[in-house]
């Protein structure tokens, strides 16, 4: 900043102008407009300047701390702005520079988080991101790939999905991706309403299906991963092999039960027990995902299927011994302790239909 004292007039003889020194304080004079005679005293205004800010040289400070943003900052593009991906862009973005598309136009609510929305993927993929991240429906993701441009993108571009099946997009993005890019196949085991607080402690599983050995890449790669370890996640490395295997036991069931006591209307009362709103809980972590994605754990994963039958057939296994419980308690009511009975009402069924016909005499 510069401040300009006020102008006195002085007397100089006449001598050719002195360079310009800058320093804190600076004089100078300026001459009249036009050049005096040798015979008069020429008479000049003196301006005094002072620099409240003294020069600065480079700043260096500031250039290395952009250049160590730049070298730990990645930029990311989702391509899926649903509920999940708003869900991951929150943390992302307090590191990462992000960009986005959605059939969806999100535009407004990009805006107001601070993503670049992009509603056609080839201005997406112009800007070169260095991860593509898929957060799309397991049933879209096969036709989506179909129609990317990948050949508006870098070469070596890695590519990662959030999916809950990991088989699935593994075999697709092996079948369908350029042979240069890299795969990074993961599923955050959360979501919305369970890691709205926090993601410590929660399990991120992932498997590097294909990174390349630069180092550069090997940076990039572990850059990603390091946003979920950061936040506390429980980081566990596995096959997408071995990840279906027990999703199927853990995520389908859940799920399977929670649309199972949904149906059932399950509500609150003014006794609930721990157990009893563990149950509650349950209904309200799965009643908000769609039933796409409750049909993708089932078509998508080859073991859900066995799963399933396991529970229908522990179901019954459980009415059985209810039932069977109850046979002996009213063969005792009507027979007493008569074992020569026992034929007759050696099953059930038989039970049953007797206890009805007697009950309706």
């Amino acid at each position: 900043m510069l401040i300009f004292s006020p102008t006195t007039i002085r007397s100089v003889n006449p001598q050719p102008l002195p360079y310009l020194s800058f320093s804190h304080s600076i004089s100078l004079p300026l001459p009249l407009t036009s050049l005096p005679t040798p015979s008069k005293s020429p008479h000049f205004p003196s301006f005094h300047i002072n620099c409240i800010d003294a020069a600065q040289p480079f700043d260096y400070e500031s250039h290395l701390k952009n250049r160590y943003i730049q070298s730990t900052s990645l930029k990311i593009a989702i391509i899926g702005f649903g509920n999940f991906g708003q869900f991951l862009s929150k943390t992302f973005l307090r590191h990462h520079t992000l960009l986005a598309h959605s059939r969806t136009n999100y535009a407004d609510l990009a805006n107001h988080l601070g993503v670049s929305f992009y509603a056609d993927p080839h201005d997406l993929f112009e800007q070169h991101p260095d991860v593509v991240l898929l957060s799309t429906s397991i049933l879209s993701t096969e036709t989506l790939l179909q129609k990317l441009p990948f050949q508006r993108l870098r070469r070596n571009t890695l590519f990662v999905d959030v999916l809950s099946v990991k088989e699935f997009p593994r075999n697709l993005f092996l079948k369908y991706l350029p042979p240069d890019f890299d795969i990074l196949c993961t599923h955050p085991m959360f979501g919305p309403e369970s890691g709205k607080t926090s993601w410590a402690g929660l399990p991120f599983v992932y498997d590097k299906v294909r990174i390349g050995d630069e180092e550069s890449r090997i940076k990039r790669c572990d850059k990603f991963l390091d946003i979920f370890e950061k936040e506390g996640c429980r980081m566990v490395e596995m096959s997408c092999m071995e990840h279906d295997k027990y999703a199927a036991g853990s995520q389908f069931v859940t799920h399977t039960m929670g649309r199972v006591l949904e149906k059932f209307g399950l509500e609150s009362s003014p006794i609930n027990t721990k157990g009893y709103e563990t149950l509650l809980n349950l209904v309200e972590n799965t009643k908000g995902d769609s039933f796409d994605l409750y049909y993708g754990l089932f078509m998508y994963n080859q073991n859900a299927l066995e799963q399933l039958e396991r529970l229908d057939m522990a179901f019954e296994s459980i009415k059985k011994d209810l039932f069977g419980r109850l046979h002996q308690v009213y063969r005792k009511q009507l027979f007493g302790d008569n074992n020569g009975e026992e034929e007759e009402f050696g099953s059930a069924v038989a039970w049953q239909w007797k206890f009805n016909r007697i009950s309706i005499g």
